[in-house]
């Protein structure tokens, strides 16, 4: 008899891959009752003959490989990928990664078509429209994609704290207590594309760091995609200090909606003066998204002309 270990990569979610309960994991010991598997966090190790070994090592990297893409693993994906009926889906153009579930992240409107495609060509982008439109949410999911994928070894996201009305030092609790409610759209879009043990895992280990933008005074920051969101409530010198935190193989997504300034009476928006003062760099790019890119509630939509119509008015 001999024995195989193998370990299991830390883009692969234990619970789906083992199932609820264990549940893949017994449908295989069913399957193969000759070979003892034995799974302990992310390492199976597997006793048999040669032949049984070597068969079920395969399978389990098939496993693994759809799993790691996929994001889902059930009965029926394994017994097909174990007959051989297994047929690749064909995967859409504007899929950007597989969330929980199994969930296809795709790039839903023009302008959030663009911006993936702009991602692989620039280091540096700027995504400015209203509410809604998507912006920060494909900018995430493309950091998602590009950890997963191994091409950067963290993702770092930030905002200028800056509150539409509100301050943080009248919350109760901690600093920390006092900076996720207002981080929390940022924990809510991992959360809908990495399991949520993964995403804690990720916070602890500093593979994922969420920080108001006053934190990356000081640093360098390499091997990253890094966000800043809400960059329309940053000051001229804010955001200047944040672009120069620009490292090796890093990648930067400012995001922001030049409707919604939360700064002071006359004070000019450091987004605005960066699109301005960076335009026409080669390896900058501005994607401007609309109205029409919105796709949250269709309510969402009709609210925002109907403050562009106001605004109209009062200008005049």
């Amino acid at each position: 008899m001999q024995e195989k270990i193998i370990e299991l990569t830390d883009n692969i979610d234990l619970v789906v891959f083992y199932g609820v309960n264990n549940a893949n994991m017994r449908l295989l010991k069913n399957l193969f009752p000759k070979v003892k598997i034995v799974a302990r966090n992310n390492i199976i190790k597997i006793q048999g003959t040669e032949v049984d070994i070597n068969n079920l090592e395969r399978i389990f990297g098939m496993l693994q490989k759809y799993c790691e893409e996929y994001n889902i693993l059930d009965e029926k994906q394994i017994l097909a990928i174990i007959d051989g009926s297994h047929i690749a889906e064909r995967k859409a153009d504007n899929l950007i990664l597989h969330g929980i579930g199994g969930k296809s992240i795709v790039a839903r409107t023009p302008n959030q078509r663009k911006l993936a495609e702009k991602f692989d060509s620039n280091d540096l982008l700027f995504a400015v429209g209203p509410a809604g439109s998507g912006k920060t949410y494909t900018a995430i999911a493309l950091a998602v994609r590009a950890l997963k994928n191994k091409e950067v070894r963290r993702i770092i996201l930030s905002r200028p704290a800056v509150e539409a009305g509100e301050k943080l030092g009248f919350l109760p609790g901690d600093m920390k207590e006092k900076i996720d409610p207002y981080l929390q759209p940022l924990y809510d879009a991992l959360l809908d594309m990495l399991p949520a043990e993964k995403v804690k895992s990720h916070i602890e280990t500093g593979i994922i760091q969420i920080a108001p933008l006053a934190f990356m005074r000081g640093r360098t920051l390499n091997d990253a995609i890094v966000i800043l969101d809400e960059a329309q409530n940053t000051t001229n010198h804010q955001i200047k200090m944040f672009l120069t935190r620009m490292g090796l193989n890093t990648k930067m997504i400012i995001t922001g909606d030049i409707t919604q300034i939360d700064l002071p009476p006359r004070q000019k928006s450091g987004l605005i003066d960066a699109v301005e003062t960076l335009k026409g760099i080669k390896g900058i790019e501005l994607v401007e998204f609309n109205k029409n890119d919105i796709v949250r509630h269709s309510l969402v939509q009709s609210i925002v002309e109907a403050y562009e119509k106001k605004s109209k008015k009062d200008i005049e």
